[in-house]
């Protein structure tokens, strides 16, 4: 189950030898970022329809399409603001969908009706609203928001006529809201104590109580996913002092708990169809995410064979009858949604998200791979290698660090990630120690080591990287978004010697800045953020420690830094701190604010500026810097030319 580097290079070996085919054709960035990006999966009442949420237009909307197949509609139209689906109504072709404010996070629940006019259900100027579930019956939905209060998130049931809003539950401790019992006596909470512990509770409004299903004293993570169809039975994912989280029922009368579906990976989500009798559940399978189903009453698994081997895959049952919405990619192509026949297996395919006129071949699926870091520990992450490479070519290389801290990278496609390997580099996403999916242990292997132990996880990635006998070492990047681009920084001041240039995409450069000033909405996150990685209060000299602006004058090597200036997390002047300070050092420094984006660059527009961005300054002080020793073989043209989306 388990990757190994040295297998690996193995069975690589004979695809890149000296016979292998030509280099791909070179595409832009216009022609990468044509592919579609499809989420927000629904189905309509009746199962004639789906919706979903697509950036085709440059900006995330809604379009509708035949469930059979067909050429879909867009339903909204925005050119200014991300829109995200929600679902259909259940006993109607009304939509909820979500939106913010130029990515500022403070998320709206609003209603597309059936004459096409919207409206917002939770309006107001400071609050975020979340959407928790439909009710069973249909005849309501339930959202959580911080109106009340800016730290807490209380829980609303929104009636499907007339949107009458009724309060069900106060939240005074920070809970999070997963799930509402089918009678709504029962509310599914679960809260984050410190960085190892998540309890999960039920507060059973009837009685006025709360009844706590987790043990205090002991490490725990866990998560309400839903109620069963009737009686006072929750499911809900525990690692309950073990490696992985796996799936449990919990009798709320009796008080029996019965282990649902325990595989050797983390069971992520579950989900009841409509009719109550099947289970869906998502495992993530190093780093993929993989469907199951099971009968809800039995737990027995269904014969479903593995939807999409080697990729990443959901799955979206019908409302009705033996069919389900299928996606999938494994890291070289964007998701396509198929149609699939579960007593069959026929599948149909509904929505191509690949850029026309960009051929599958020239791109590259993602490989998990795993090497032995300095200290023994086995640190996997997703290897990218270019179409054509040989060894001993001497590829200049980028190792990518995600978010979180405790985020991890998936098989999936990402255009930036393609875009560099298409034009030459080997691209490592490394999943360093701290990071979800490999295990409690693993997970908090950096816990009050950051920019430390899982750094040097990031460092010791280079010798892998010349192993595979396409990089060279010395033409090596780091780069990162968020607490990635957090390593970046920290990579370049506290390890200064180690790579060619960063890229650091809106990072954190001061931590006790950053942690003093969290946004209101984060009162549970930020209880994590102080036991993992410090609190300003009592650890300002070890955040000044590790935070790269009080040690920018030790940073010697190009940096580009890119910026929403709407960021709530990271706020601009995280970067606009480091970008002065290493600029007074005389090195080299890019840095690009996108006005209109938060954390996170949803625009198409404002991706395609920032990945460009990223190749031309890799391209300068990496390729073709003065650290390279390697030859670079030329690549073929392609046939679409230069022209934005091969206009």
């Amino acid at each position: 189950m388990r990757n190994w580097l040295g297998i690996w290079l193995l069975a690589l070996a004979p695809a890149v030898s000296a016979d292998a085919a030509d280099p791909p054709m070179l595409y832009t960035i216009e022609q990468l970022m044509a592919s579609d990006s499809i989420s927000g999966l629904s189905w309509s009442p009746d199962d004639s329809k789906i919706i979903f949420t697509s950036n085709r237009s440059g900006i995330a909307n809604i379009y509708e399409m035949p469930s059979g197949g067909g050429v879909p509609t867009p339903l909204t139209s925005s050119v200014k603001e991300t829109v995200s689906a929600i679902g259909y109504f259940p006993d109607d072709e009304r939509i909820l969908f979500s939106s913010d404010q130029g990515g500022n996070e403070l998320a709206h629940i609003y209603v597309r009706e059936r004459d096409g006019t919207t409206r917002d259900l939770t309006p107001g100027e400071k609050h975020v609203a979340r959407f928790v579930e439909w009710a069973r019956d249909g005849k309501s939905f339930f959202v959580q928001t911080n109106e009340r209060d800016p730290r807490y998130f209380d829980l609303y049931q929104v009636e499907v006529e007339g949107y009458a809003k009724t309060l069900l539950f106060e939240n005074d401790r920070a809970y999070q809201v997963r799930a509402v019992s089918p009678d709504r006596r029962y509310v599914g909470l679960s809260r984050i104590v410190d960085n190892a512990t998540k309890h999960c509770y039920v507060y059973d409004r009837t009685a006025t109580k709360l009844i706590q299903l987790t043990t205090d004293g002991q490490p725990v993570a866990c998560e309400p996913q839903t109620f069963t169809d009737k009686g006072a039975q929750l499911f809900y994912t525990t690692d309950d002092g073990g490696e992985f989280a796996f799936l449990v029922r919990h009798d709320l009368a009796t008080g029996e708990r019965v282990t649902v579906f325990k595989p050797d990976w983390d069971v992520e989500s579950a989900s009841l169809s409509r009719d109550g009798r099947t289970l869906t559940v998502a495992v993530n399978e190093d780093a993929r995410s993989r469907p199951y189903l099971l009968d809800a009453s039995t737990f027995t698994p269904r014969r479903l064979a593995d939807p999409a081997p080697n990729a990443s895959a959901g799955l979206l049952l019908a409302n009705h009858g033996e069919k389900a919405l299928l996606s999938a990619s494994n890291g070289a192509t964007p998701g396509e949604i198929l149609l699939l026949d579960l007593a069959t297996g026929k599948r149909t395919p509904l929505l191509d998200a690949r850029a026309s006129g960009v051929a599958p071949d020239d791109l590259v699926a993602g490989e998990v791979v795993r090497f032995k870091s300095y200290d023994g520990v086995d640190v996997p992450g997703i290897l990218y290698v270019p179409k054509g490479a040989r060894k001993g070519d001497a590829l200049p290389a980028v190792i990518h660090v995600h978010g979180g801290p405790g985020d991890e990278s998936r098989i999936g496609y990402r255009p930036l990630q393609q875009y560099l390997v298409n034009h030459g580099y080997v691209v490592f996403e490394i999943n360093n120690r701290g990071s979800s999916g490999s295990g409690r242990t693993f997970y908090h292997l950096d816990d009050r080591r950051h920019g430390d132990a899982d750094l040097d996880d990031v460092v010791a990635a280079k010798a892998m990287l010349a192993a595979t006998g396409f990089v060279d070492p010395g033409r090596v990047a780091v780069q990162g978004q968020s607490y990635g681009g957090y390593m970046t920084l920290a990579a370049l001041a506290f390890r200064p010697d180690a790579f060619a240039a960063g890229v650091d995409i809106y990072g954190v450069s001061n931590w006790p800045r950053l942690l003093a000033n969290t946004p209101g909405w984060w009162e549970d996150l930020r209880r994590l953020l102080f036991t993992e990685i410090g609190d300003p209060a009592t650890d300002s000299d070890y955040l000044r420690k590790i935070s790269p602006v009080f040690h920018a004058g030790n940073i010697r090597k190009p940096l580009l830094v890119l910026q929403g200036a709407n960021d709530p997390r990271v706020l601009p002047v995280e970067s606009e701190d480091i970008v002065a300070k290493v600029k007074a050092n005389g090195v080299p420094v890019d840095y690009v604010v996108f006005p209109d984006e938060g954390h996170g660059f949803r625009k198409k527009a404002n991706q395609i500026v920032a990945y460009r961005k990223i190749l031309e300054f890799l391209d300068t002080h990496v390729k073709h810097g003065p650290a390279g020793a390697g030859k670079a073989r030329p690549a073929a043209v392609s046939p679409l030319g230069d022209f934005p989306n091969g206009q």
